[in-house]
């Protein structure tokens, strides 16, 4: 999602050489099938069950509404796989060396744990099914083949607009880490502690920070525990020097947009139910990029977030899990 320049964090024996050999041989392998399944899981998610929220504001195969696939409890959750389209997000690299971006990672998450989530009873609203924008991009959105810095704020905002059209019980962002070493590891999970639900934030953010931590570690992988934050802490990709226009109200807004409160002039459409960003993973460091490409990887945090939700969304009154 950005770049991070925090310490390495690691824990004692993660790098141990045996071990590394033993799971980077075995995503070599995963890695095979990843393109593969996103691409069935995409095609899927855009079948007869699933319905454009509103065309006219959205790119095709965005703000996609997906019904249960088992039983109804009567809850929407809103899943954002960030970045997509023109923006590829923070870019790593595998331990085989090749290059990943963010956008082509979270994406495959996103629908993972949407699947999940639908068995499970849930109604599922996806930012999007595909790599593209979630916003129907207009020319000043667009600077050859990028995306300006409004096109950049339009598409987080639209996914805001989105999360408040499906009537959202729930808000999970998906992203990636990046660092400017290597050796910057580890999961990290954002709320915000200035809405009036702060105190719903957080319960969703420990959830989902402990819950995909587990399903990682579980698999062996020694994923460094960054901690929950609120999203103050995160900072902004724009420079502060900035004075004017967008770029300075990005300054200093002082949120994640995905998260944050309504600001006159910038964010309008703020989302209006709890929510929490997890970065699970650094891309940038090549056991963990690895991890994050490959597809046995990506249905583990799916795991992960969907037993947070389910967590926090206990089964209504009147309406039993599975009915």
């Amino acid at each position: 999602m950005r770049t991070d320049t925090r310490g390495p964090a690691q824990l004692p024996g993660r790098h141990r050489a045996g071990h590394r050999l033993l799971v980077v041989t075995v995503l070599a392998v995963l890695l095979m099938t990843s393109a593969l399944v996103w691409s069935h899981d995409s095609a899927a998610s855009e079948g007869r069950d699933a319905i454009s929220l509103d065309p006219a504001a959205f790119a095709k195969g965005a703000c996609v509404a997906l019904s249960p696939t088992h039983g109804d409890r009567h809850q929407t959750v809103f899943l954002d796989a960030g970045h997509g389209g023109l923006d590829p997000g923070a870019v790593g690299t595998t331990s085989s060396g090749a290059t990943i971006d963010e956008a082509a990672v979270t994406l495959p998450v996103e629908l993972d744990a949407a699947s999940l989530l639908r068995a499970r009873g849930f109604r599922v609203v996806v930012s999007r099914t595909r790599d593209s924008s979630v916003v129907k991009l207009t020319s000043a959105d667009v600077d050859g083949q990028l995306l300006t810095l409004q096109g950049a704020h339009d598409d987080v905002v639209a996914r805001d607009t989105c999360a408040d059209l499906a009537d959202a019980s729930v808000l999970l962002g998906i992203y990636f880490d990046s660092g400017g070493s290597t050796q910057n590891a580890g999961s990290l999970t954002t709320y915000d502690a200035d809405r009036p639900f702060s105190a719903a934030n957080l319960q969703l953010a420990n959830l989902v920070q402990a819950d995909v931590l587990h399903a990682m570690n579980a698999e062996g992988w020694q994923i460094p525990d960054a901690g929950v934050v609120p999203d103050s802490d995160v900072g902004s990709l724009v420079p502060s020097s900035a004075t004017t226009g967008i770029a300075a109200q990005a300054a200093t807004y002082g949120h994640v947009v995905l998260l944050g409160p309504a600001l006159a002039g910038f964010l309008t459409t703020p989302s209006t139910m709890p929510g929490a960003l997890i970065e699970p993973l650094f891309i940038t460091d090549p056991f963990e990029g690895s991890l994050a490409a490959s597809a046995h990887g990506q249905e583990v945090i799916a795991q992960g977030l969907a037993r947070a939700v389910e967590q926090y969304l206990p089964s209504p009154t009147g309406h039993p899990k599975g009915s």
